[in-house]
């Protein structure tokens, strides 16, 4: 598969989880409508569709995008929550995606 066809499978895939969590959180947590929580409920079931354009098997998918979902949900909690990152959740992040890099995009025999 093409790299950047898989990394922008990956990031619409983190959009779809994150924003979906987020939607649901703020349903349950933040006294929002109860039609947020089923919109980020659909929104997260597309999650799991979006998962599986990926061609790697499920565990290595799986372990791939959890450090692309780090990234992710760090990027997020800044520009939606306001939340500042400091260089250890910066490094901490970088680490992680060169790791889901290592996971994905290395060569099998």
């Amino acid at each position: 598969m093409n790299y950047l066809k898989s990394l922008f499978i990956f990031i619409l895939a983190g959009v779809f989880e994150i924003g979906g969590g987020y939607l649901v959180w703020q349903w349950l947590k933040e006294g929002k409508p109860i039609w947020w929580g089923i919109i980020g409920a659909l929104i997260l079931a597309l999650y799991g569709v979006v998962a599986t354009w990926q061609t790697a098997n499920f565990g290595r998918v799986y372990a791939a995008y959890g450090g692309i979902f780090i990234l992710m949900a760090l990027i997020w909690a800044w520009k939606v929550d306001e939340f500042k990152p400091d260089r250890w959740d910066v490094i901490g992040a970088l680490v992680a995606v060169i790791g889901a890099c290592i996971i994905i995009y290395m060569p099998r025999k």
